[in-house]
């Protein structure tokens, strides 16, 4: 076994809160990472994502077929990451200094932490239409305004976004700790509330087997959708879905108790949950066709078609959902991510802050307005970028060094993971190397006016990015470190 951390590791690379966990910190059980995986999939980007696949064409059955693949894929990368967190107790900023550098990791950190901010933004939003939602149904009426200067949005608007950024803030200011009470307390009224919901799409549908039983309805013409065209772009969007979780799982299995119970806990946690939403999704817009003469897809509008107490009761736990997807998946690993880039003056709690920051300045109520494609472009845009490091960092952790660390080493400027001055330059140019076969089919994705011209070669490689980016960056890093060989910790 590697060394173990002294505790006097540089200051500009070490802080408490990025300190490996002590034996007393370990408390999580497998139950906990169960129940923090059902608080991060009960969540509306998850419930739309089997809608959009119906949306554009899968049949109810392909949907959730898609949906449970991709999570089964995106578990494996998670266990693997996540077995270091488990192991030295190490977040993930931390960990990726063992393949990108002790300075080189901060490439990585911000990577994540971006998309997180972008995330965080989006789900607070949804947050607070919710909130405003659950007032109007509370008052009577609906509460309304004129769009603000500059921000586009309403007063009433305004205020319910700052309260519900404000509350997420309250827990998270709690520390890890209060985020697993969270996600224990909240799973079973979760639960709870989509049986009842299933029950009432049941009872609309005339059984599983007749909403199951529709057809997929793939579009004909010049350009003929069809089902290859949307199962690969959707199977590697539902993959990055996941993959920021993929990358800093560490920052929640360094509190696991046993290894044993953070690959339970999260093989559990994570298909079965996210395979059922998938399923209430289909049985639920399903019923909507019959009930209310058209498909709808967003559970806060499906919410406010209910009557009397069950909308609040509804409105009242997606709030409750959300805030605890959002602090989960969002909120505490780029807290991590932002200390790790001046550990002396940035704490987990003060790196919480910058992410609430951001993702507020950057208007995400406007991000939401203006993206389109959210499966094309938003979900596989940044796995291609997200995936390759998972590549680097699994190549590294596993064929490179055994799962084997020196501990101590990722806390010093000068010790194995130094490499070139912080720098690993076989990790940066993997990264670059594996990113850009998909660069271009995301411009054209994002921006056909401007870059539609490009061969049309790239935009049957982008559907796979995610897959692309993660193998080409694992051959090519271990490729170059084999070459140019650095001390590996014996065991």
């Amino acid at each position: 076994m590697a060394s173990t951390f002294s505790g006097s590791g540089d200051p500009a690379l070490s802080n408490p809160d990025l300190a490996p966990t002590t034996q007393a910190q370990r408390t999580w059980r497998w139950w906990h990472f169960a129940a923090l995986w059902i608080g991060m999939t009960m969540c509306i980007p998850a419930w739309m994502l089997a809608s959009g696949l119906i949306d554009q064409g899968m049949s109810p059955a392909q949907a959730v077929a898609t949906v449970l693949l991709g999570n089964a894929i995106v578990l494996v990368p998670m266990l693997l990451i996540g077995h270091a967190g488990a192991r030295y107790g190490v977040p993930y900023a931390v960990l990726a200094r063992a393949s990108f550098g002790v300075e080189g990791a901060k490439v990585a950190a911000v990577a994540r932490a971006v998309v997180a901010c972008g995330w965080y933004g989006i789900q607070t939003w949804v947050g607070g239409t919710t909130l405003l939602a659950l007032v109007s149904v509370a008052l009577g009426r609906p509460v309304a305004g004129d769009p603000l200067p500059v921000l586009g949005i309403s007063t009433a608007q305004l205020a319910a976004f700052a309260v519900f950024w404000a509350v997420q803030l309250f827990f998270v200011a709690k520390g890890m700790e209060m985020v697993k009470r969270l996600e224990t307390w909240t799973a079973p009224a979760k639960i709870v509330i989509c049986v009842a919901l299933t029950a009432w799409a049941l009872s609309h549908t005339g059984g599983v087997a007749q909403a199951f039983g529709a057809h997929s309805t793939f579009a004909a013409g010049a350009k003929p959708v069809t089902f290859a065209s949307v199962f690969w772009p959707g199977l590697t969007a539902m993959v990055g879905f996941w993959a920021t979780l993929a990358l800093n799982i560490p920052d929640f299995t360094r509190f696991a108790r046993s290894q044993r119970d953070q690959i339970v806990g999260q093989a559990i946690g994570l298909p079965i949950p996210m395979g059922a939403l998938a399923a209430m999704a289909v049985l639920a817009t399903a019923a909507t066709r019959v009930v209310y003469g058209k498909a709808i897809w967003d559970p806060v509008e499906l919410a406010s078609h209910f009557q009397n107490i069950w909308v609040l009761i509804g409105l009242l736990v997606i709030s409750i959902d959300t805030i605890s997807c959002n602090i989960a998946a969002n909120l505490v690993g780029p807290a991590y991510d932002f200390s790790a880039l001046a550990p002396r003056w940035i704490s987990y709690r003060r790196g919480a802050w910058v992410t609430a920051l951001i993702a507020a300045s950057i208007l995400p109520w406007k991000l939401v307005a203006s993206s389109s494609g959210y499966i094309f472009t938003w979900l596989i845009g940044y796995s291609a970028l997200l995936g390759p490091i998972a590549g680097i960092m699994i190549a590294d952790y596993w064929l490179l060094r055994r799962g084997v660390l020196e501990v101590g080493d990722l806390y010093v400027a000068d010790g194995t993971y130094g490499y070139r001055r912080g720098w690993n330059p076989a990790a940066m140019i993997a990264l670059v190397v594996a990113v850009a076969p998909s660069l271009p089919g995301f411009l054209m994705a994002a921006a056909p006016q401007t870059f539609g011209g490009l061969d049309p070669v790239w935009a049957t490689l982008y559907p796979y990015a995610w897959f692309v980016g993660a193998g080409v960056a694992t051959a090519v890093y271990y490729a170059l470190m084999r070459l140019t060989p650095r001390p590996v910790v014996a065991a």
